[in-house]
């Protein structure tokens, strides 16, 4: 099926300015972003680009014989979407072998997953559950105990990762990660053990979160073939929820250039459906200033092309200067960092090099501001270089202030949707309520792009994040913001979308649907503007276009997307049981439907009245015609 078929279309031969449209989608509310059309019903794309946005009367004239026309049938479109922090790359590499719990409603389903995918996994392959669940999303409220991992999966090793805080391994995982009784516990992490000194299977990071990664760096990985499998595969996914384009974090064990190699290949080939703008992160402690002026002689910000492209460093640039984000322990105490610090800081900006920050605290912000305010008084800030703070949950006024006032930028995420509840435990409704502050960042003209930190805390769908921006609200119901602190849905998606965009310098290609701009939307399953708010992480997209290309489809337009390779390894637990769990919308639940019933039988006695006010009713039932109805 290569278009819908739409009556009153005719073929014409194109317009002057450049001929038939390739792409032509019709009949769509479609929230644009552009001020000055903010409406329209569709859409003209030619050579991966918007060529004309209007009415579907001023559009028709771009149909030619090869042009593709696709029927929106009145659903929401909007521009795709943008996760200004995403593990795109390192989340790729891994995807296929995860099994996700990501929307799963209940520990007893999660359970009978993990044990009907230890049945299928083959000896010396581990199942691994990384990031995107909290417990407070099961009808449960707990974490899986050791116990239930070692009956679910006596044989096969087993690896939990829960956010920052924890990883719950089964017998067979404690033994093919090493450890025994003689294992220290490394620094800032702890092997918790039972009464006689062996490890019980329980991880906690305290607070680092290094002994959580580097035990799941001791699982298998895939072969180079399966790596772009999986990466293809996990870029589907984020298709699936209208993403199209990603801002790569980095992050630990994420080398360059080699665990780079898959995602440079597949933009070789053509065969990148999200658009990637990528961090280069120095993995090693004290050689991070080697590492930064080895790259900045090779390569620089903007290298590359619209599907990928280097964006600066980040989100680390020295190892001693990262805090660490584990809500159920204290705020770390970082050692004395600036001096190396600041000279990574002198490298990048003097050779013309953005970045990007890790800094959860105000107490690091600060640190950070006083080198880069220094730097100032040489003329370094604000030096049109792109600069950011990643996270910022405790960030102060008084910091956001200095922020703008040397020209930098944030990035949030919602991490308070899986982590809230802790972080209100430890530092109280008030803290929670500012956590982060993104009313008084826009307030204060920062730029602001929304995203996720997917995948090892939060999930990769970002209509949970749209939610938690909109509402306040944390997966479990915990409500942390009052109404002053909520966005609106327009700014909430701005904010996804443009303020991705302008974070990377790419404004003037993505985020609007305007002529001239990315061809990158996605038509929506239910209308995000109007919906209940419940039901925003509900949403999916039913059409995803990137490029031009339609790159996701299903429902209506099922089959009209690009083919991708089967998953590989067969035994995969996404080839089976998918990504996202998707569930239900609140507002169509059996809660919803009850009261729709009630809401009919009140209209229908309405409608009795009405009719009785208005002209004689039978005095008696009518006789019933039915004789299997007869008494």
């Amino acid at each position: 099926m290569t278009s819908m078929p739409v009556g009153g279309i005719v073929p014409a031969l194109g317009s002057p300015d450049g001929g038939p449209a390739d792409l032509v989608l019709r009949n769509g509310k479609i929230h644009t972003q552009d001020p000055a059309r903010p409406v329209a019903s569709a859409l003209a794309i030619r050579g991966g680009r918007i060529a004309a946005v209007g009415d579907d009367a001023d559009i028709a004239g771009l149909v030619g014989p090869g042009t593709r026309v696709v029927d929106a049938l009145g659903r929401r479109v909007v521009p795709g979407l943008n996760d200004s922090h995403l593990h795109v790359i390192r989340g790729g590499l891994n995807y296929v072998l995860e099994l996700r719990w990501d929307g799963v409603r209940s520990l007893r389903q999660a359970l009978a997953m993990l044990r009907e995918q230890a049945g299928r996994t083959p000896k010396g392959q581990w199942i691994r559950v990384v990031g995107g669940w909290t417990a407070d999303q099961f009808a449960e409220r707990r974490l899986p105990t050791p116990a239930e991992l070692n009956a679910a999966a006596p044989d096969t090793p087993v690896f939990v990762l829960h956010l920052y805080q924890s990883a719950i391994l089964n017998r067979a995982a404690v033994r093919a990660a090493g450890f025994t009784r003689d294992t220290p516990d490394p620094k800032g992490g702890q092997i918790v053990r039972d009464r006689v000194g062996d490890p019980n299977g329980l991880l906690l990071a305290a607070p680092s979160a290094l002994i959580l990664y580097s035990t799941l760096a001791k699982a298998p990985t895939l072969d180079e073939a399966d790596k772009k499998i999986s990466t293809r595969h996990f870029l589907r996914e984020l298709n699936r929820f209208g993403l199209t384009s990603a801002v790569d974090a980095a992050g630990g064990f994420q080398n360059f250039p080699e665990n780079y190699a898959t995602v440079t290949e597949l933009a070789r080939a053509g065969e990148l459906s999200v658009r990637i703008g990528y961090h280069l992160f120095p993995q090693t402690p004290g050689q991070e200033l080697a590492d930064l002026r080895r790259w900045t002689e090779t390569v620089r910000p903007g290298d590359g092309d619209e599907w990928l492209r280097l964006n600066g460093a980040g989100e680390n640039l020295t190892w001693a200067a990262a805090d660490f984000e584990n809500f159920s322990e204290p705020r770390p105490e970082l050692a004395a960092y600036e001096n190396e610090f600041e000279e990574a800081v002198r490298l990048l900006m003097a050779n013309g090099w953005g970045f990007r920050l890790h800094a959860t605290y105000d107490e690091t912000i600060r640190r950070d501001l006083a080198v880069f305010e220094k730097l100032a008084a040489e003329g370094l800030f604000p030096g049109g270089n792109r600069w950011l703070f990643d996270h910022a949950e405790t960030v102060s006024r008084d910091s956001l202030e200095r922020i703008a006032a040397l020209g930098g930028s944030i990035g949030v995420q919602n991490r308070m949707s899986f982590q809230g509840r802790a972080f209100t435990e430890r530092y109280g409704a008030e803290a929670a309520a500012m956590a982060p502050p993104v009313t008084d960042m826009l307030s204060l003209g920062i730029p602001v792009g929304a995203g996720t930190d997917a995948t090892r805390v939060s999930s990769y769908n970002p209509w949970v994040a749209l939610h938690w921006l909109v509402t306040g609200r944390v997966i479990g119901g915990l409500s942390l913001r009052p109404a002053d602190r909520l966005v609106s849905r327009e700014k909430a998606l701005e904010l996804y979308t443009l303020g991705g965009a302008r974070i990377t310098g790419e404004e003037a290609d993505k985020g609007i649907l305007a002529e001239g701009r990315f061809a990158d939307f996605a038509v929506l399953s239910h209308d995000y503007l109007t919906v209940p708010a419940e039901d925003i992480p509900h949403i999916e997209s039913l059409l995803t276009v990137v490029g031009g290309r339609i790159v996701y489809a299903r429902d209506t337009y099922e089959g009209m997307d690009e083919t991708v390779p089967a998953i590989s390894p067969a035994w995969s637990p996404v080839a089976h049981f998918g990504g996202y769990q998707a569930s239900v919308p609140p507002s169509s639940g059996g809660a919803r439907q009850a009261d729709l019933l009630v809401e009919a039988a009140a209209e229908s006695e309405e409608h009795r009245r009405w009719r009785a006010a208005r002209g004689p009713l039978p005095e008696q039932t009518p006789a019933v015609f039915d004789p299997c109805l007869a008494p």
